[in-house]
Order: C-alpha cells, then structure tokens, then sequence
C-alpha cells in the first residue's frame, strides 16, 4: 500500500489532482463526516477502544475546522459516531472527553501540520485540500509528532480513516503525505545506545539499525 519517494518534494502530481474542494460558505453548520453507506440502526452506548477515540477525534476535529467559533461544548456533542458495520453509536462522557482532547490538541497544532504538507506537497495546501482529508492528516500529523503512539500505526489508522470518510483516492492521497513525515521521523530518530560503527573493510559487518 505505500510507495517511497527520493525527496519530500518529489510526490507524483497524479496523487494530488483529485482533491481540489473550492471554498464553500455554509448557512448552517455542518454535520460531522459519517462512514459511506451508514444504516440508522437504533444508538447504542459503547466501550470506545482506540479506533473509537481516534475516530471521535477525527470528528471533533473536523467539526473545529468548520466551526472554529463554535462552542466546544456544542462541537462535542455532535461528534457522535457509527461503527464498522454502519450502525449508529454513542460513547461514554469520559471516551468523548479523551477524542476531544485529542482533537483540540491537533487544532491547536495544526499550523505546523499545515507547513509539512506544503513543504511536501507545494500545490496542495491545507485550504484546497478537502475537509476530511485536511482533518485525517492534521490528525495524523499531531498524533505522529505529540503523542507516544508508534508512527506507523497512525499513518495505517489514518489511511483506513481516508478509506471509510472520504474516498479511495484520498487514501492514496493521504497515505503518500504520511508516508513522507513517516520516512522524516525515523530519520531523525536517534541511534541506539551502544551501537558501534562497522570496522573499516568489513563488509560483512551488519549496517547501523
């Protein structure tokens, strides 16, 4: 699913080209993205596990986006949600408040997601990105560079979020940005202690983690 690319700047301008979303003033808010071909099964209450309380995250981030004067308290209360099958859900205060938290901390560090994707992809700022795309990535990016959770996993939870919310090209699309900060971080990870260069000639020696 992941392709490499030679420099940050160098990602194939077909996996940006189907994304443009032209401004769009709303009369009313909008409401928080929904996977495709959700039912309208009865709500039910559940345990959220990380999936849960990183899409409810995803939601509430998109719902900063659009509503950045909203009330928080209001933004919460619509990031509701459905699971895998469709099937509309509800989660605990304590879940809702953790996602939330996770979103508010991506907003408010979305200017430096915004400048990686612009270095990376100059001819798609954040503001001709689509919503949902935009939301998945600033996510992603505050979860990659913030929080304790493994890089990879973020940009996997991130695709299948572009899978579910948006559409299969956004999935390309937002895996070959993420794939970019992916390739960032681990170079910039520092070697691990005690490791020792191979001797001078020693071409079987094993290369440095």
């Amino acid at each position: 699913l992941f392709t490499t690319h030679s420099s940050p700047l160098a990602l194939p301008r077909s996996l940006f080209t189907a994304h443009f979303s032209p401004l769009t003033v709303h009369s009313s808010p909008p409401s928080p993205p929904h996977p495709r071909h959700a039912s309208s099964d009865p709500s039910r209450l559940l345990m959220a596990n990380t999936r849960d309380i990183r899409r409810l995250a995803f939601q509430g981030l998109y719902q900063l986006d659009a509503r950045p004067d909203e009330d928080a308290d209001r933004v919460l209360d619509s990031t509701a949600t459905d699971d895998d099958e469709g099937h509309k859900t509800d989660f605990s205060p304590a879940d809702r408040r953790k996602a939330f938290a996770l979103a508010k901390g991506a907003f408010a560090e979305r200017s430096a997601a915004d400048a990686f994707m612009l270095e990376t992809a100059p001819t798609w700022p954040s503001y001709r990105q689509a919503a949902v795309d935009r939301a998945i990535l600033r996510l992603a990016h505050y979860e990659m560079t913030r929080t304790d959770t493994p890089p990879k996993v973020v940009v996997n939870e991130a695709i299948e979020l572009a899978k579910v919310f948006s559409t299969d090209k956004s999935a390309a699309f937002v895996n070959g940005l993420l794939d970019k900060l992916l390739k960032t971080l681990r170079k910039d990870e520092p070697e691990a202690p005690g490791a020792e260069a191979p001797a001078p000639g020693n071409s079987d020696a094993p290369p440095l983690p």
